[in-house]
């Protein structure tokens, strides 16, 4: 039990493991700094993990790299732009909403609303008059006279 219960411990704490401590700056407001900026950037191999949870030798690669440039000192901003401009946006978790990425994010939002249009004309189209307005069948009128003689 004690051993299913430490491995589970390691596997939850692999990500942990993936920033070195010969990478980390001795500046405890720098190093918080590269944080922030680590978790907004993917790894280009893995893709689905930040830098920061990265093993892999690029995320190593671009963790050194805003550690040098947050020491040059750059701003947050400067040093994301500085790898945007190196590695493209895909670098980034959240793209930037300009360019062609605007047509991304403006997608979403705009077929919602071309939805609701189709739905409001579809369903403002059906009233309920033109249901009670349609009248039974004789066969239809008989039998509710049937019915309603019981």
């Amino acid at each position: 039990m004690r051993r299913l219960i430490l491995a589970l411990a390691l596997v939850v704490a692999a990500p942990v493991w993936a920033v070195q401590p010969d990478e980390m700056l001795p500046d405890p407001a720098l190093e918080a700094r590269a944080r922030v900026i680590s978790r907004d950037l993917r790894c280009p191999v893995c893709q689905g993990e930040n830098i920061d949870d990265s093993d892999a030798q690029i995320s190593r690669d671009l963790r050194l790299l805003v550690r040098e440039r947050l020491v040059a000192g750059d701003t947050n901003e400067e040093v994301i732009d500085y790898i945007v401009d190196r590695y493209g946006e895909f670098v980034l978790f959240n793209p930037r909403p300009q360019g062609l990425n605007l047509a991304l994010w403006l997608a979403g939002p705009a077929m919602l609303l071309a939805g609701a249009g189709i739905a409001f004309l579809t369903f403002r189209g059906r009233s309920r008059s033109q249901i009670a307005d349609r009248g039974l069948t004789a066969d239809e009128e008989a039998r509710l006279k049937e019915l309603l003689k019981d």
